[in-house]
C-alpha cells in the first residue's frame, strides 16, 4: 500500500480516538482540544530536539502553516459552540461535507481535476456517512437552530480550508515543521475558550489528556499533513469518513451503544469507497510514474 494513503488511514483512525479519550477525560472539549493541540506541538518540539533537528523547529514556518493553524482550532471551537444550538446530529452532517467541499475547491481552483470515479467514490462515502447518521436531519425552525447551523457551517468550512490550505503550503517548509507549528498555533488559538470552563484535573485525567496529545494531537495530525502533502484532496477526503467509522466502532466496543443494520450498511459503503479509492490513487500514481520513466528515455 502506497505510504501516504497508509497516513491517511491511521491519520483519520487516530482522529476517531478523541471520542472515547473525551468520555474517559470528563473535562470540557474545550480542555481537551487544548491538551491535544498543545502536547502534540510539545512532543513534535520534543523529537526534532532529541533526533538533532532543531533546525527544523526554528525555522520560519511562514504565514500559510499559521493560518492552517488557525483553522485547525476553528473548525473544532465552531462545532463545540454550534453544539450549543443544535443537535449533535445536524452538527456532524453539515461538519462532514467538508471533504466534499475541499475537493471541489481544489478541482476549480488547485487543478486537481475530478474524475468521474472519483466523484463516484465521495458520493458513496457521503451516502454512507448520512445512513451512519440515520439521515437524522432535523430543523425545529427555532431561532437557535438557525444560529447552531450557522456555526456548523463556519466549523465545515475550517475544516475544508484546513485541507485545501495544507496541500497549499510550499515543499520546502517540512512536514514536521508545518505540523507542530500547526498544533501550536491551533492550541494558543482555543487557549481563551479552554481558561473560561475552569476544569479541576485531577489523577487520571491527566492520562487521558496526555493520550489526547499523543493519538489524536501528535501522531494523527502528523499523518495528517504527510499525507495532505501528496495525496489529492479527492483521495484524502474519501478517506477521511474512516473517522466517523471509528468514533462509532469505539462506541459500539467500549461503551455498548449498538449499530442497526442501516448503520452497518453506511460504514460498509465508506470502507468499500474508501479502498477503492485508495486503489485508482495507486493505479494513477503508478501511471504518471512510467509516463516520467519514458518521458526520460
Amino acid at each position: 500500500m502506497n505510504s501516504h494513503i497508509l497516513a491517511a488511514i491511521l491519520a483519520a483512525v487516530s482522529m476517531g480516538t478523541i471520542g472515547a479519550i473525551s468520555i474517559y477525560a470528563d473535562v470540557s472539549a474545550e480542555t481537551v482540544t487544548f491538551y491535544r493541540l498543545f502536547i502534540g506541538a510539545v512532543l513534535m518540539g520534543g523529537f526534532l530536539l532529541v533526533t538533532g533537528q532543531k533546525d527544523k523547529m526554528l525555522s520560519w514556518p511562514g504565514i500559510q502553516v499559521l493560518v492552517t493553524g488557525g483553522f485547525l482550532a476553528g473548525f473544532v471551537v465552531f462545532y463545540i459552540v454550534a453544539l450549543g444550538y443544535t443537535s449533535m446530529a445536524n452538527a456532524v452532517m453539515l461538519l462532514y461535507l467538508a471533504p466534499v467541499t475541499a475537493s471541489i475547491t481544489a478541482h476549480f481552483f488547485m487543478g486537481e481535476r475530478l474524475t468521474g470515479s472519483s466523484t463516484a467514490l465521495i458520493g458513496v462515502a457521503l451516502f454512507g456517512f448520512a445512513m451512519m447518521m440515520e439521515f437524522n436531519f432535523s430543523l425545529s425552525g427555532r431561532k437557535e437552530e438557525a444560529v447552531g447551523l450557522f456555526y456548523a457551517l463556519c466549523a465545515m468550512l475550517c475544516y475544508a480550508a484546513f485541507i485545501v490550505t495544507n496541500r497549499l503550503i510550499p515543499e520546502r517548509v517540512h512536514v514536521l515543521t508545518r505540523s507542530g507549528y500547526q498544533m501550536l498555533v491551533g492550541a494558543l488559538c482555543i487557549l481563551p475558550f479552554m481558561l473560561q470552563q475552569g476544569d479541576s484535573i485531577v489523577g487520571a485525567q491527566w492520562g487521558w489528556l496526555v493520550t489526547a496529545g499523543v493519538v489524536p494531537g501528535f501522531l494523527a495530525i502528523m499523518l495528517a499533513v504527510v499525507a495532505l502533502r501528496a495525496l489529492p484532496t479527492a483521495t484524502y477526503g474519501t478517506l477521511a469518513y474512516l473517522e466517523p467509522i471509528t468514533v462509532v466502532a469505539l462506541g459500539w466496543v467500549l461503551f455498548g451503544q449498538s449499530l442497526n443494520p442501516l448503520q452497518m450498511s453506511g460504514c460498509a459503503l465508506i470502507i468499500v469507497s474508501g479502498v477503492a479509492q485508495a486503489v485508482v490513487s495507486q493505479r494513477a500514481s503508478r501511471f504518471s510514474l512510467s509516463e516520467l520513466r519514458v518521458e526520460a528515455r
